[in-house]
């Protein structure tokens, strides 16, 4: 009798832990963020850590095999800090979270987003330097950073980005120089507006972050 109560425990047990379980790990990732964000309009409830994978989610796009390639919270009125936990979503294509309340450093794992098309971060609060190792981003076109409180150079790194069509930090605190190389040779001016950077960076220039 006491080893068939047992096996009920031990059934009961697992039944618990199953969901917790089943989760795959970028539903996981997204849940930690979750924890973390505070969302006044819940448009997050249905981020729900038990299901198997999180490609039913609202706000969430998956491709055939399962895997996110598409995180949008435009306008979602979502505030909090992003985590180094976004770096693991291997096969995001687009980060769409413009239009929200975000503020601290943007997190340097970001740069391990090598499928990464599109990151709109425009009109939040991000403070601290853009990170260099946003020049891994080989597949990038669309960087958006404006309308935050960025400061610091525009790292000369990002001239490796020979893919970027589009890219704007207007209305920061960067200052500096701005690099000519690469895709910035067709970036307007208005790209760079409302900040405190020198104009382009001159030819030769050693420091390309002067006036810093």
């Amino acid at each position: 009798m006491a080893s068939f109560s047992f096996k009920i425990l031990l059934l009961s047990l697992l039944s618990t832990l199953t969901p917790i379980l089943s989760t795959n790990s970028e539903g996981t990732v997204l849940h930690a963020l979750r924890i973390k964000f505070s969302d006044p309009k819940n448009v997050l409830q249905s981020w729900d850590p038990t299901l198997v994978n999180p490609c039913t989610w609202f706000h969430i796009t998956c491709d055939a095999n399962n895997h996110v390639i598409r995180l949008d919270l435009g306008n979602s009125n979502i505030s909090g800090a992003l985590g180094p936990e976004l770096g693991e979503l291997k096969h995001l294509q687009y980060l769409e979270l413009y239009g929200n309340n975000f503020e601290g450093k943007l997190p340097k794992e970001l740069g391990s987003l090598k499928n990464l098309i599109s990151m709109d971060l425009y009109g939040n609060n991000f403070q601290g330097e853009i990170p260099k190792s946003f020049s891994k981003l080989k597949s990038l076109r669309f960087l958006r950073l404006n309308n935050n409180k960025l400061s610091g150079a525009i790292p000369r790194e990002l001239a490796k980005l020979s893919n970027l069509k589009v890219f704007d930090v207007s209305n920061n605190d960067l200052c500096g120089t701005i690099p000519v190389d690469g895709p910035f040779s067709s970036f307007p001016m208005e790209s760079f507006e409302n900040n405190r950077l020198n104009g382009p960076e001159l030819q030769g220039l050693v420091s390309y972050d002067f006036g810093c």
